[in-house]
C-alpha cells in the first residue's frame, strides 16, 4: 500500500465508528473470527482498544495484522484502523 492510498483510506475512516472492541479479555479466538468476518463485509475497519485490555493499542497492532492478512491503516490514540480487500464484497477501490 502506497502514501496516496493510505491517505485516502484515513480519509475514509474519519467518519467511521469503531466496528469492534478489545477489552478485558484482549485478542482471542472470537474477536479475531469476529474481526475476519468484518473485514469481509466492510473492508475498512476501526478497532476500539478500551482502558481495560489488558494490551495496549500499539502492542497489538501486529498480532492483529499477522492473523488476518490486513494491512495497518492508522492509530489515533485507542483507535485502530486496518484494512484488507474482500474476495467477494468489493466496495473501495484503490
Amino acid at each position: 500500500m502506497n502514501g496516496k492510498q493510505r491517505a485516502y483510506l484515513k480519509s475514509l475512516a474519519n467518519t467511521l465508528n469503531p466496528l469492534l472492541q478489545v477489552g478485558k479479555n484482549g485478542i482471542s479466538d472470537s474477536f479475531i473470527k469476529q474481526l475476519d468476518k468484518s473485514l469481509e463485509d466492510h473492508e475498512l475497519v476501526k478497532i476500539n482498544v478500551l482502558n481495560n485490555s489488558p494490551d495496549e493499542a500499539k502492542d497489538i497492532i501486529d498480532e492483529i495484522l499477522e492473523a488476518t492478512g490486513s494491512e495497518f491503516v492508522q492509530q489515533l490514540g485507542n483507535k485502530l484502523t486496518i484494512y484488507r480487500e474482500s474476495k467477494e464484497n468489493k466496495k473501495i477501490e484503490l
